[in-house]
């Protein structure tokens, strides 16, 4: 029977949702990759304990997580009924819509049809009343955005959710998705956007609107799908996301000048204690304005290393100086 760690809250920072009441770690745990029906049981509940005894009290799910689909919510469905049992009041968990689950033209996008029932779906492979957080997954150009964020409001006001979300919207589109679920009385609580020190997008506006409309935000892929890390440093590495043809990344990106800079980040890394990964992670952390960063984790110690990285969150102005010179013509603005 797993007993929770008796100090989990002690390492941990937690910072507050935007002008919310709802505190999320810094790391939060995402079950994107490693939580599908490729994984032993065993060797996801292990990352799943393992995780919340390091004080990490959110999961990051989405409908379509797995392979195949579906399969990460029944994984932390199970943890939430066997390990988890008793604690579902001191864990968020999160759920998205809005990429294609089923066949047929309702299995994705932003209509009411679709992200009703994908939650009533992610509910029951979860096993749960409500999720903390409902998310529409990614802006839908051909459904009136009253209709997408109507259909939030609806779950929140069901109860089917604590919060609303929205992931991948332009600073523009959330905007304005804002306006709408303030009229229709349901702040919009946090964004989820992709942000690495390669991947610098919501630099150009959406983290200002962020803070005018006092919402969180969590960034996904931080590590920008392992290129943050050592596995990289020397190339591309059998086995690896690149060498495997992933859709999310491509070898074409790994050129030889990026794993020359790479190199040179891994060195800054080191003088200051840290692993790449891990600076990469303080850096995306830096100053407060991100509220938490999603990180995966294939084993236990990946996800120990990941952590660490919240020892240490401070830069200096020469190290942030340094970066910005290293990453100048391979970050994409």
């Amino acid at each position: 029977m797993y007993l929770p760690s008796a100090d989990r809250y002690s390492a941990m920072p937690y910072r507050r949702t935007g002008r919310s009441g709802l505190l999320l770690p810094a790391l939060s745990l995402g079950l994107w990759h490693n939580f599908g029906g490729d994984r032993t049981p065993e060797s996801q509940g292990e990352i799943l304990r393992r995780a919340f005894d390091l004080g990490i009290t959110h999961f990051d799910l989405a409908n379509n997580y797995g392979p195949p689909p579906g399969s990460a919510e029944v994984a932390m469905g199970r943890a939430l009924k066997t390990d988890f049992a008793g604690l579902r009041d001191e864990i968020v968990v999160s759920t998205k819509a809005g990429y294609h689950m089923w066949e047929g033209p309702y299995g994705e996008w932003g209509s009411r049809k679709n992200l009703r029932s994908s939650l009533d779906q992610s509910l029951t492979r979860l096993g749960l009343d409500y999720v903390d957080i409902f998310y529409s997954h990614r802006f839908d150009p051909d459904t009136p955005l009253e209709e997408t964020m109507g259909a939030l409001d609806t779950a929140v006001r069901q109860g089917k959710a604590l919060y609303a979300g929205v992931s991948n919207y332009s600073a523009e589109q959330t905007r304005e998705a804002a306006r709408i679920l303030n009229e229709l009385g349901t702040p919009l609580l946090i964004h989820q956007p992709r942000y690495s020190m390669l991947d610098r997008w919501v630099e150009d506006g959406l983290l200002d609107v962020l803070d005018e409309l006092g919402t969180g935000s969590i960034a996904y892929s931080p590590l920008e799908q392992g290129i943050l890390s050592d596995r990289y440093l020397h190339g591309i590495p059998e086995g690896s996301r690149a060498a495997g043809a992933s859709p999310f990344l491509s070898a074409e990106a790994v050129t030889p000048d990026l794993v020359e800079r790479l190199g040179a980040l891994n060195e800054l890394a080191r003088e200051r204690g840290q692993s790449l990964a891990q600076m990469a992670l303080a850096w995306v952390l830096r100053g407060g304005r991100v509220t938490s960063a999603v990180v995966g984790a294939s084993s236990v110690a990946q996800l120990e290393n990941s952590v660490e990285a919240v020892r240490g969150l401070e830069f200096g102005e020469d190290e942030l100086a340094r970066i910005e010179e290293l990453v100048k013509g391979t970050a994409r603005a």
